[in-house]
């Protein structure tokens, strides 16, 4: 079976639909399709639930993650993990599909090795409009370093761990799948013959960091950070990873229980330096196993002259912003704790930060 995967998190309905019946009127139905809401919001959610009543054909899946950051990787893998076999493709919602795109795949799939595609990109304003494939303008074309869209024997991804999971945000996850296929001698090739997407036009993810605070998760340097694992990955001649065990997230009933321990039992932390790097450095690595909650905020009994007082380092007394904070403990979380259930959040009026572990 060819299965193709949709991951998606609070993206415009619109560009789902276009992509949708793209899909609706290909020359060979010889697919199925899985679309995982990788923890949206309440308002996409809703949307995007109405939109597939007129898919049913859709295999859908709602993850329990909206107080986690993005990861694609996790949200690829847990289809991945239920596959027994056959070949999965993995699309993005901002593409509009050739008619004869399944037929082309089904026809490289007898090749039984990875493929990525070549992508023609629309303008702004091309993008807004509707029309048959063929007559769009398009602005310009994806190189081989465009390594999103890979179609992949199921048997072969699982070898080598599925897709890393230690990418959260954006960025490098689908060269790191492809650098380990290759590290594993596995063939990657790029198909440029012809064009059998088109990309629906949006900002760049990298334009839209924020420098402050903000209750969309964010960190600053993620990127940077992601592309310098990246090139670990390379350097190390990494293969396989996630230990042998990828694609499984938290469920309702766990997020749940966070949600339900929290309100009670909150430990407070205020932003002082020293504070806050006993937290991440040996609190955190010392918990005992079951459910910790903290609430972290600015230390509202210190007089505002002390506070002056420590900007202007006249007192030995130091703070840490809260977007310090948060960009410190999400890559603590990131890089040690991703494989708990957890919640992570920051409160609307940007004062103070919330972090529910279940430490298993």
């Amino acid at each position: 079976m060819f299965s193709i995967i949709f991951p998606y998190r609070n993206r415009d309905i619109q560009r789902v639909k276009n992509a949708l019946e793209s899909l609706e009127n290909q020359t060979n139905k010889n697919f199925e399709i899985y679309f995982v809401n990788y923890g949206s919001d309440n308002a996409h959610t809703q949307q995007l639930e109405d939109l597939l009543l007129n898919y049913r054909s859709v295999k859908y899946s709602y993850l329990y993650t909206e107080q986690q950051p993005w990861n694609k990787s996790k949200a690829i893998n847990s289809v991945l993990t239920n596959l027994e076999s056959g070949y999965f493709f993995v699309a993005d919602i901002d593409m509009i599909f050739h008619l004869s795109f399944i037929e082309k795949a089904l026809q490289l799939l007898k090749h039984n090795e990875t493929y990525y595609f070549q992508v023609g990109f629309l303008s702004e304003e091309e993008s807004k409009k509707t029309k048959k494939f063929e007559d769009y303008n398009i602005k310009f074309k994806s190189n081989e370093g465009a390594t999103g869209l890979t179609m992949c024997p199921v048997e072969i991804a699982k070898s080598i761990g599925g897709f890393d999971e230690f990418y959260h945000f954006w960025g490098s996850e689908d060269t790191d799948f492809h650098v380990r296929l290759k590290n594993a001698g596995k063939p990657v090739s790029f198909y440029s013959k012809e064009i059998l997407m088109l990309h629906q036009w949006h900002k760049t993810y990298r334009n839209k960091e924020i420098k402050t605070l903000s209750k969309s998760l964010q960190v600053s340097g993620i990127v940077q950070y992601n592309h310098f694992y990246l090139k670990k990955a390379s350097q190390e001649k990494r293969t396989v990873v996630n230990n042998g065990n990828f694609g499984n997230v938290q469920s309702k009933k766990d997020y749940e229980e966070l949600i339900d321990y929290e309100k009670n039992n909150t430990e407070l932390i205020s932003n002082k330096q020293i504070e806050i790097d006993y937290f991440l450095f040996k609190r955190l690595p010392c918990l005992k196993s079951g459910l910790h909650a903290f609430k972290i905020s600015e230390d509202v009994n210190e007089p505002v002259k002390m506070m002056i007082k420590s900007i202007i380092k006249k007192n030995k007394t130091k703070y840490y912003s809260l977007k310090t904070i948060n960009d410190k403990l999400l890559f603590h979380i990131i890089n040690y704790y991703s494989h708990y259930h957890y919640n992570y959040s920051v409160a609307k009026d940007l004062k103070s930060i919330k972090f529910v572990i279940n430490k298993l």
